[in-house]
């Protein structure tokens, strides 16, 4: 398996890394699972940016994937695949932290950088 596949993997494991952020951080316990959308609505501060990491991250995961897969049955340079979905990985982590410190424009820019990563894989060739 390709490092761009271990990442496709990696990606699909990204949002339970803020969504532990976002209820398992306070004092909150078992009770946050009985009614989990309920709860995460209810949140305030880092903790609330934390679910809306998780969400945003669960929004990009299909195209990342889509573009990682395609890039690869067009034989593209695999090096040039593997980088761009490391990069991907990494800076979605870095989104997420910026989205739970408030840091909108940071955010922004990340965001950004990330979605290149995805598209450039449709150019790998």
């Amino acid at each position: 398996m390709t490092i761009a596949y271990w990442c496709v993997f990696a990606a699909i494991l990204l949002p339970l890394l803020f969504t532990a952020l976002a209820k398992f951080t306070g004092n909150y316990g078992p009770r946050a699972n009985l009614a989990p959308r309920e709860f995460l609505d209810g949140l305030d501060g880092f903790r609330k940016r934390a679910n809306w990491a998780q969400l945003n991250t669960h929004e990009s995961i299909p195209a990342f994937m889509a573009a990682v897969i395609i890039a690869h049955q067009m034989q593209g340079d695999q090096s040039m695949i593997d980088a761009l979905a490391v990069s991907y990985i990494i800076l979605r982590i870095v989104y997420g932290f910026l989205y739970m410190a408030n840091k909108g424009l940071p955010r922004t820019i990340v965001w950004t950088a990330a979605l290149l990563c995805t598209l450039a894989q449709f150019f790998t060739f």
